[in-house]
């Protein structure tokens, strides 16, 4: 177990993505919690009032759709969980509306599947959606899109999606909302000497051996699930917590410090990890080359690349795709991941971003690189 303060991970963080589980939002099966649910869309309301940027994502549309159904016990085929998740996405979607816009909130509806996150172009295109939204103030409720995956239905659970979705926006912390207090040593309910994790590494061996048993029978996951979201929450830098849904006032106490249930802290910070996994990138698919300005803005002043100060492009990549930037003189001064393909790259050299829309036919970002995207290579590796 770690001995490291973690108290600052939730205080601190700026971008929090929140996940809650099928046995809480649907009060064990029961329906939609209304109430349950308000208490959380307050809470939200108050991390944006606090200048905090929250993405909700939420389990219980397939619970809702056989509550509607009149189904008591979750079905086998694929069919009919499809089927189930698409009557219940309704009810989940309007009531987190109903909820978040009492408190002056607005809310949009994302659905994803593995696939989205796994296309390196789709990956993208839902990171930019979901950034725009979190600039606009509004909530982002995000389910896994039931109705037309197959395996992830089976397979899938929210924990995992959680942990992805905090890799895709960035976020700075993981909160899990579940039916347990959060993590023990072993099963309280089999072993009278299981003691409560308050505090570990994510990431470590350890929690794994300690988490077991599947979930409920309406959602697919359990304690595990959590610990290898963590896990992989921590590889972009994103702390977790997994703490009891109906703790009162839970998310608002997180962040103002409060040692609420179990907290596995991400070892390396978030721009550094990000920073690291670009640098350490060893398959690039191709290369730009600036002008001497453009080298400096981006070297000296840590600017974004502008497709003005481009000469030239090298290779074939797609949008997404790490990519050199490489000075006059042919030396490579940074990585970063391309906003454009080559091929469009090629059209916006030398080009301001006025011009864009009338090259491409649209317009995604003004760079070609954004500064947040982008780690300088260090001069001994130039």
């Amino acid at each position: 177990m770690s001995s490291i303060p973690g108290s600052a991970a939730l205080r601190e963080a700026r971008r929090i993505v929140v996940k809650v589980g099928s046995s809480l939002v649907t009060n064990e099966g029961r329906g939609l919690d209304d109430e349950a649910i308000g208490e959380w869309c307050r809470q939200l309301a108050a991390l944006l009032r606090d200048g905090r940027e929250v993405v909700m994502v939420s389990s219980g549309a397939i619970a809702e759709g056989m509550k509607r159904l009149g189904w008591r016990s979750r079905p086998q085929e694929i069919n009919e969980l499809q089927a189930a998740a698409a009557v219940g996405q309704m009810g989940l979607a309007q009531v987190y509306e109903t909820k978040l816009r009492e408190n002056g909130v607005g809310s949009a509806q994302v659905l994803l599947t593995h696939a989205d996150l796994v296309d390196r172009e789709r990956y993208l295109n839902a990171r930019s959606t979901l950034l725009t939204l979190l600039k606009l103030g509004v909530v982002p409720v995000i389910n896994e899109n039931d109705t037309v995956v197959t395996d992830e239905i089976k397979f899938g659970d929210n924990d995992t999606l959680g942990a992805l979705v905090a890799n895709l926006v960035e976020a700075d912390a993981l909160v899990i909302l579940t039916d347990q207090k959060g993590l023990f040593t072993a099963d309280p309910r089999k072993d009278p000497q299981a003691r409560f994790v308050h505090e570990a590494l994510a990431g470590d061996p350890a929690l794994e051996v300690m988490a077991g048993g599947a979930g409920s029978s309406l959602g697919r996951g359990g304690m595990i699930t959590k610990i290898l979201a963590a896990k992989r929450a921590a590889g972009s830098g994103a702390s977790t917590v997994i703490a009891w849904g109906r703790e009162p006032d839970a998310l608002l106490r997180l962040t103002r410090g409060e040692p609420i249930g179990t907290l596995l802290i991400a070892q390396t910070a978030k721009h550094q990890a990000r920073k690291r996994w670009m640098a350490d990138h060893l398959q690039m698919r191709g290369a730009v080359t600036v002008d001497a300005g453009a080298a400096a803005k981006v070297r000296t002043e840590g600017k974004s690349l502008l497709p003005i100060g481009m000469t030239g492009v090298d290779g074939e990549f797609s949008r997404g795709d790490v990519i050199a930037v490489r000075d006059p003189q042919g030396v490579e001064l940074a990585r970063g991941l391309a906003n454009y393909s080559s091929a469009e790259a090629r059209m916006l050299c030398r080009k301001p971003s006025s011009d864009f829309e009338r090259l491409l036919g649209y317009v995604a970002e003004p760079e070609m690189v954004h500064r947040d995207n982008m780690v300088l290579m260090p001069v001994s590796l130039r």
